[in-house]
């Protein structure tokens, strides 16, 4: 499978433990040196900024996408490779979803988790076809994948609905998990009604 892009979903916040930040670099260097664009929120600060970074400072591209109400904060990162205004938050989500080939959450607050609970669903309903890795720095969504491994299991969702996403707790692991993870096929979405 050709991965030409993939969409990070993480935190825009500056107080976070270094680990987190460090990784994020980590995540955009190794996917530059591998020629892969990340595809981002384009927030000039936190994680975001950090893996943004991370690629162009490698020799690397950036896409980001943001709602030209947060432009107007000034809260855009300037120097990515491309910019897009969206006029909604939904529009934005719905723009990374599309030029991405896949997805890599890495720890945030509300909209990060909101981000991938949703990525998750589309891929349930067969609405996203292309892998979703959870990035499990330092056991931060240990807590979120045992909801979801609690939901399965109360048959809140299907057994099969656990093949939706990967976990890994390095970048190296996370982009191993997307070149490993097969397409997924769209007529699952016969299981999304239980």
């Amino acid at each position: 499978m050709g991965i030409k892009n993939i969409c990070i979903y993480c935190a825009s916040s500056n107080k976070a433990a270094e680990i987190y930040g460090n990784t994020a670099y980590e995540l955009g260097a190794l996917l530059a040196q591998e020629g892969i664009t990340v595809v981002t929120g384009a927030g000039s600060i936190g994680l975001m900024r950090m893996v943004e970074d991370g690629a162009l400072e490698n020799g690397g591209k950036a896409i980001g996408v943001i709602p030209q109400f947060m432009v107007e904060q000034g809260w855009h990162h300037t120097g990515l490779t491309e910019l897009h205004i969206t006029e909604s938050m939904h529009e934005r989500k719905q723009l990374m979803a599309n030029l991405s080939d896949a997805v890599i959450a890495l720890p945030g607050g509300c909209g990060t988790i909101e981000e991938l609970s949703e990525i998750i669903t589309w891929k349930q309903l067969g609405l996203y076809l292309n892998p979703i890795v959870i990035l499990n720095i330092n056991g931060y969504y240990d807590h979120f994948i045992a909801q979801l491994e609690q939901a399965i299991e109360e048959h809140f969702m299907g057994e099969i609905h656990g093949k939706i996403w990967s976990v890994a707790t390095t970048p190296a692991e996370a982009l191993e998990a997307i070149r490993n993870t097969p397409r997924w096929d769209s007529s699952v979405r016969k299981y999304a009604a239980l």
